[in-house]
């Protein structure tokens, strides 16, 4: 029969041999460490034994705190912002959030709660973290004091994580960081609500507003423009936008001058109102019949913000507008009289446009709107002033078409359209004139019949004028002038 053997087994008072033992050496040697080196030099050891000794880890972590001392922190606006349009419809627990002043309701992370994202290919690991920590009184803290049953108060701290692999770092900080502060811009500008901002160098009382939401809904999409011109501003206004680091570096101000010229009612301001909805930029409306002098024109220019438009609408007939010797310019249409004679010069206008004066902001732009372009001082329209020359004209086809989309919910009539476009080709109609008539009812038959006359009569009345001033022409050179 096999026999087996074992070990002998440690007796509980080995066991307890051996750990006084070993006690009484940490005992030892803890004494002559403090003995041996100063106080200054024992904490350095003992960080650096912590430090070799903890196992290491291949992740690295981001903080994004609240506040930066008592300053906002807007990297966490901009990384709040950003990880919010990543949320995953698994989360169980969301923040929810609305301002008075807002329109919308934001849905936002709650503590804890995690999110994985990835950048080129590196996975990346956000956490949204809320601590409390009490405090006594008489300690300093940067958060949101709350106070306590203890006597103190709580402190509490908010912060937002981001954890990668450690070799990605120069790419997260140096191309994902300014990726999501892009991305926080243009969600704040889908946010924003745009201003129509009145600049006057008076207030008519001490309760009057200066600005109001601008709810004007015109869009490219809904604008009675040809559909070429459209997508050229379309162009030209992203180009601007994206060209920052150009103008820096040619010295000159990020600012773009147009002028929309037309008779009236061909959309001046309701391409304004486009503009100004797509790039989200506010508007300030100047006019110029309030400016009292140069230094008055200054102070209203230094009230307007970045990323605007400064709108002067109507400038050949709001005020007769001296040059720059204070002679007023000559106009080839009578003027009505102005209420008050301007104090400032044309050299004050196109100092305030392209001077030194002109570079007090950034990514700004200029409108001037006007019926007569031939009125205007070729000091005003030249590069660098009015850099984009619109024609507002009369209605064409497309115009149409797209009126008709807008008014009628309608893209095309098996025959009414071929008779519209006829008349149109023949007729000089605004687009106001023919939003007008697309609106006198809600039948869609009714309408398009109503447009018809209605463009029938503005021909016959053209032709009528047209035969007139023929026979005048003709009269006219019947007449010998005898000297």
């Amino acid at each position: 029969m096999a026999s087996f053997t074992f070990p002998d087994m440690p007796t509980p008072s080995s066991l307890l041999s051996a750990y006084a033992s070993m006690s009484t050496s940490i005992m030892l040697f803890r004494t002559m460490f403090n003995q041996l080196f100063p106080r200054e030099l024992r904490r350095y050891v003992v960080d650096a034994v912590r430090f070799y000794w903890k196992p290491k880890s291949s992740k690295l972590t981001l903080v994004f705190e609240e506040k930066d001392g008592l300053t906002i922190n807007h990297m966490f606006d901009a990384a709040e912002a950003f990880i919010c349009t990543k949320i995953n419809p698994d989360s169980e627990r969301l923040r929810i959030t609305k301002n008075v002043k807002e329109n919308y309701i934001n849905i936002k992370f709650a503590e804890s709660e995690e999110v994985v994202d990835s950048f080129e290919g590196i996975p990346v690991t956000w956490r949204y973290v809320r601590q409390n920590t009490q405090q006594n009184h008489g300690s300093s803290g940067d958060g949101d004091g709350k106070s306590s049953s203890s006597g103190g108060f709580y402190l509490e701290k908010k912060y937002i994580e981001l954890k990668f692999d450690k070799k990605y770092k120069e790419i997260i900080i140096s191309s994902y960081l300014p990726f999501i502060i892009r991305k926080s811009k243009e969600l704040e500008n889908q946010k924003k609500v745009v201003k129509l901002h009145d600049l006057q160098s008076y207030r008519s009382g001490p309760g009057a507003k200066d600005s109001v939401d601008l709810d004007h809904p015109s869009t490219f999409d809904t604008l009675a423009m040809d559909p070429k011109m459209k997508k050229a501003i379309i162009d030209d206004l992203d180009l601007f936008l994206r060209r920052r680091d150009f103008y820096k570096r040619v010295g000159k101000a990020w600012k773009r001058g147009y002028l929309l010229y037309g008779p009236p009612g061909t959309g001046k301001s309701s391409l304004i109102a486009a503009i100004a909805n797509y790039l989200k930029f506010d508007i300030y409306d100047l006019q110029l019949m309030n400016v009292g002098s140069d230094s008055g024109l200054k102070k209203l220019m230094l009230r307007t913000s970045n990323r605007s438009i400064l709108v002067i609408e109507d400038i050949d007939c709001s005020i007769q507008l001296p040059d720059r010797k204070g002679i007023p310019l000559p106009s080839r249409l009578p003027e009505p009289k102005p209420t008050r004679d301007p104090q400032f010069s044309l050299s004050g206008l196109l100092n305030f446009i392209d001077g030194l004066w002109s570079c007090c902001g950034d990514e700004r732009i200029i409108i001037f709107t006007t019926n007569h372009k031939e009125r205007l001082d070729p000091a005003l329209l030249r590069p660098g002033r009015m850099d984009v020359h619109i024609h507002m004209s009369y209605l064409t086809i497309d115009g149409f078409k797209t009126l008709a989309a807008n008014y009628l919910n309608i893209h095309d009539h098996h025959w009414r359209f071929r008779e519209i476009k006829e008349l149109i080709d023949c007729n000089k109609v605004t687009p106001a004139e023919v939003a007008e008539e697309l609106m006198k009812s809600e039948n869609v038959e009714v309408v398009l019949e109503g447009l018809v006359n209605f463009l029938k009569r503005k021909k016959m009345e053209e032709d009528v004028i047209n035969d007139e001033n023929d026979k005048a022409d003709h009269e006219a050179k019947k007449i010998k002038i005898v000297p």
